[in-house]
Parts: C-alpha cells; sequence; structure tokens
C-alpha cells in the first residue's frame, strides 16, 4: 500500500520523544492479519476437503476469476479505504482472504503436507523476526522504497516472462529473490505502521484508526502470503 492515505513516506513520523502510545494499533493490525490468515487457513482446507469445491476451484474460468476478484478487493481497499466505513473495510478483508484461501486451496494438490508445513513454519518465524527488526531499527527504511518498488516489478516481470521460458534455473532465482524482497518489504511495511502509530492525530480518531488498522493488516497479510508461497517453492523443489 504505496502512500497510506496520502502521506509523504520519504517524511516518516518521529517515533521517539512524542510519547504517544503504539502498542494499540500494531495490535489491532496483527489482530486482525491473525484473523485474516486464519480464514484462508481454513477456507483452503475446506475447499480441498471438499469434493464440489475443489472442482470449482480446478475449473480455470471460476480460478481465473477468484485471481481477478482478488486484485479487485485489494485495490478496492486500497484505494477505497477513505470513503468505506470500517465495518465494510473489514468485510471485505475478509472477504478477500478467504477468496484468497479458495485460490490457495490448489497447494495441497501440488505439495506435500510435509513441504507446506515447513514452509508455513519457516514463513512465521522469518516474519516475526523482520517485524521485529522493523519495529526496533533506527534506519530509516522508507528511503529504500524506491528499490523496493523496482525490485517488485523486475519480479513480475521476471515471473512472467518464465511462463513461457518454463526455465528452472530462472525460476530458483526467482523464488530466491522473492523470498528476500519479501522481507525487506516485511520491515520495511512494520517500520510504516509504527511510524503512523505514532502520529497523535491519528490515534484520537477512532475510525481513521480502525481503517489503517485493517490496512496495515492487509499489508502485512500480503507480506506474509508472498513470503509463503515463494518459500514453499523452494522447500518444494524436486520434492513432490
Amino acid at each position: 500500500m504505496a502512500d497510506w492515505f496520502g502521506g509523504n513516506s520519504d517524511s516518516p513520523v518521529q517515533v521517539m520523544g512524542t510519547g504517544v502510545e503504539v502498542r494499540p494499533l500494531m495490535r489491532m493490525v496483527y489482530l486482525w492479519m491473525t484473523l485474516g490468515l486464519l480464514v484462508t487457513a481454513f477456507t483452503a482446507v475446506f475447499v480441498v476437503n471438499t469434493p464440489a469445491m475443489l472442482e470449482l476451484a480446478l475449473n480455470r474460468a471460476v480460478f481465473f476469476g477468484a485471481i481477478i476478484g482478488e486484485l479487485a478487493l485489494v485495490w478496492g481497499i486500497s484505494l477505497g479505504i477513505r470513503r468505506l466505513s470500517p465495518g465494510m473495510a473489514l468485510v471485505l478483508f475478509f472477504l478477500y482472504a478467504a477468496v484468497n484461501g479458495f485460490t490457495l486451496s490448489l497447494i495441497f494438490l501440488v505439495y506435500n503436507l510435509g513441504t507446506i508445513s515447513t514452509a508455513f513454519f519457516s514463513t512465521a518465524a522469518a516474519f516475526g523476526a523482520m517485524t521485529v527488526l522493523g519495529y526496533t531499527t533506527q534506519l530509516d527504511l522508507s528511503k529504500y522504497r524506491s528499490y523496493f518498488l523496482m525490485g517488485l516489478v523486475g519480479l513480475i516481470a521476471a515471473m512472467l516472462v518464465n511462463i513461457f521460458l518454463r526455465s528452472s534455473g530462472l525460476d530458483l532465482i526467482i523464488s530466491i529473490f522473492g523470498v528476500f524482497l519479501f522481507l525487506a518489504l516485511t520491515a520495511y511495511d512494520t517500520q510504516k505502521i509504527k511510524q503512523l502509530a505514532a502520529d497523535p492525530v491519528l490515534t484520537s480518531n477512532g475510525e481513521m484508526l480502525m481503517k489503517v488498522s485493517i490496512l496495515g493488516a492487509l499489508t502485512l497479510y500480503l507480506d506474509f502470503i508472498n513470503l509463503f508461497l515463494f518459500l514453499l517453492r523452494l522447500f518444494g523443489r524436486g520434492r513432490n
């Protein structure tokens, strides 16, 4: 989520010395994110264990329709967060998490449970470490924002090219690069949420605080899911 309600990412809010409590917003962000991940996990398990739902997921038209729906929901929440009520924003976030679970259910057909479990717990550990780093570091990570953006564009371009090349070597490079990129983005996004939480104007507005917590949860949720998928690609190489 690039600008976070139009804020200047090159001018972070000063955290030290403000006396503002940053933990309430962080707790809300991680609460929504955790619930979103649970919705995704339960949906994926339900789909893969329900023949009728699995048949739907295997239908190309339905699957790609769900992918388009996911993109629409992410952009709808991100770009429309100012106009959405907190309740509607939360409903859309959980709807996105459920649709994502629907599409992710197919990983159970590609990877074995051991590989999925290893990738998940590795993701949780790495994600946790990077959120701590992002929360505690004194380094201003916002100055690397343009590099992160270029990395994302390059990653997407490489993945599209490899759809046609089908190169295992390039796939390995993409997976490794994706892991490091989303580790860095996790730290960057955590620091940005912390800076927003230190803004007394924001924290005094209950409705805006709720909206920021949902947007923050969506951002970190996306970091977690993408990190998981790239680790899954790495751990799954040659195991299935």
